[in-house]
């Protein structure tokens, strides 16, 4: 038998629509319980399935969004197909008006097609909605995106910024693992992934431990939480985290906001080029790299270049928009020739 995940721990009671910088600066999870309960759509939607799906279509103005589909027997679960050559669900390009209306067909089905509209745009495909429904996250700039969908499970997986995750209609629970535990979830492919993000290959449900067998030592560090309407739940970046919708209808709203400069790329965009770059080096060669990458990159401080004229530093000097610009195109030329 699996280790039972510790509650990820919770605050009671939270500011409505105000969780303040402190608790968004933190390093681990946290649940605000009532965050959004005041939001008219939180409301409609502990009213009835059918009260939510009129709130939205109300502010829906004829937008087509991305859903994914996929068959019943895969219980939900968006995954690869067997030989991980591709999916087990095929994108489509709908209205949302016709999504959920085959969302309301199925309510009663208690084996439905998993149906999934991940990661859209709020002000995009319902103007308005903010207006009512929104959360102050003082001067942070941040990316409101909706999701919505049956019964679905998202394998786990990991996102570069912060994420406010705001449960509007239906329960959710999330599974969350501190990035320490990538080797134990046993992540698939880089550059072939369902959503954009590397996921994890086991099956939360039913977890094969034969295959990966250091899952049981993934779930001695999970923390788990189920979220109700209005409720929210803080995930800090590059957390892993599973998600499973409970009920017939889901909807959920996140924010995500990054706690860098705009100018800064992606460290993803690093990773696969040390793959490239680096990986296939001799022994000796990829530790002399590894000690490089230590130095000037993940202990550097003050003393890292001090020995350096602060106008001769270049890279090693603080970046801005425009240095970073140029950076970027000797590293395209030189990746060109």
């Amino acid at each position: 038998m699996l280790p039972s995940a510790e509650a990820v721990a919770e605050i009671d009671g939270a500011a409505p629509g105000a969780p303040g910088d402190a608790l968004l600066a933190s390093t681990r999870p946290v649940v605000l319980r009532g965050l959004v309960r005041d939001w008219p759509f939180v409301q409609a939607a502990r009213t009835s399935f059918e009260a939510a799906r009129a709130y939205l279509g109300r502010h829906y103005r004829d937008a087509a969004v991305v859903a994914m589909l996929g068959a019943p027997d895969i219980e939900g679960r968006f995954f690869y197909n067997d030989d991980l050559s591709g999916f087990n669900f095929a994108p489509l390009r709908v209205k949302l008006d016709a999504v959920l209306g085959e969302l309301a067909g199925h309510y009663a089905n208690p084996a439905p097609p998993a149906i999934y509209v991940g990661s859209t745009t709020i002000d995009t495909c319902l103007p308005g909605f903010r207006g009512d429904n929104d959360v102050d996250l003082g001067t942070r700039d941040a990316l409101a995106s909706i999701w919505i969908g049956n019964r679905t499970r998202i394998a786990a997986h990991y996102d570069l910024p912060d994420n406010l995750a705001c449960v509007a209609a239906g329960r959710r629970r999330f599974t969350l693992f501190p990035p320490q535990q990538l080797e134990n979830l046993y992540i698939g492919p880089l550059d072939l992934t369902p959503a954009g993000q590397a996921i994890s290959l086991v099956d939360f449900r039913r977890p094969d431990l034969a295959r990966f067998p250091k899952f049981e030592e993934a779930m001695r560090h999970a923390l788990v939480a189920e979220l109700g309407p209005g409720d929210a739940l803080f995930i800090p970046s590059m957390w892993w985290h599973h998600i499973e919708a409970l009920d017939p209808f889901n909807v959920l709203v996140n924010y995500w906001w990054r706690q860098s400069p705009a100018f800064m790329d992606t460290p993803t965009n690093a990773l696969m080029h040390a793959l490239m770059s680096v990986r296939g080096l001799p022994p000796e060669q990829r530790r002399a790299w590894q000690e490089l990458f230590r130095h000037y990159v993940f202990e550097a401080d003050d003393a890292t270049a001090a020995h350096i004229p602060a106008h001769a530093r270049g890279v090693l000097g603080p970046l801005d928009d425009e240095a970073t610009r140029l950076l970027r195109a000797q590293l395209l030329k030189r990746m060109n020739r």
